[in-house]
């Protein structure tokens, strides 16, 4: 399951929407934090490996800090419904808002990290498959017999590796 689906987020890769309470540090992590309403108090929120768990912790946070009566200005507004964050009636203190909305944003960056890995891990699985059936074993030669005689034919010996069954091709098959 795509927890944050690739059309709709701001990636290192480029895509053109600028997610909300979020930034990027130097090194490559992402970063959010808040503000406490009616304070000059930030809240922070943590640093992430992708910019979409750090724009959910936002989202979490604003949502249990602000209670906003539309969810339309939110990053992924879908999000909280998944995690029932709109389930909980009772106000938060900035303490507990910070924590739950660091927990959701690690459980989006471990689903959106092993979703990653996932997909690489198939993609060289494939390629690997592909390169065992690409390979050429040192017996698989094609051969001259009768070479200067009046009987020509091209035999070959081509093994499959993954197969390992042996094809015996003629010249003569074919006329």
């Amino acid at each position: 399951m795509n927890w944050i689906s690739s059309s709709s987020t701001s990636t290192s890769h480029g895509n053109d929407k600028k997610l909300k309470g979020v930034r990027r540090r130097k090194w490559g992590k992402w970063v959010s934090e808040i503000r406490v309403p009616g304070t000059q108090e930030r809240l922070w929120l943590g640093t992430y490996a992708t910019p979409e768990a750090a724009a959910v912790a936002h989202d979490v946070a604003v949502y249990c800090l602000k209670r906003p009566s539309t969810l339309d200005k939110l990053n992924f507004p879908d999000i909280l419904s998944s995690y029932c964050i709109q389930q909980r009636d009772h106000l938060m203190s900035p303490r507990s808002v910070q924590k739950v909305a660091s927990d959701i944003a690690m459980d989006v960056d471990a689903r959106n990290i092993a979703r990653e890995t996932t997909m690489i891990n198939e993609t060289t699985h494939h390629m690997n498959e592909n390169q065992q059936v690409h390979n050429v074993v040192a017996d698989d030669v094609f051969w001259w017999e009768g070479l200067g005689g009046d009987d020509l034919s091209l035999q070959g010996v081509t093994q499959v590796s993954s197969q390992q069954e042996d094809l015996n091709i003629s010249i003569e098959d074919y006329l």
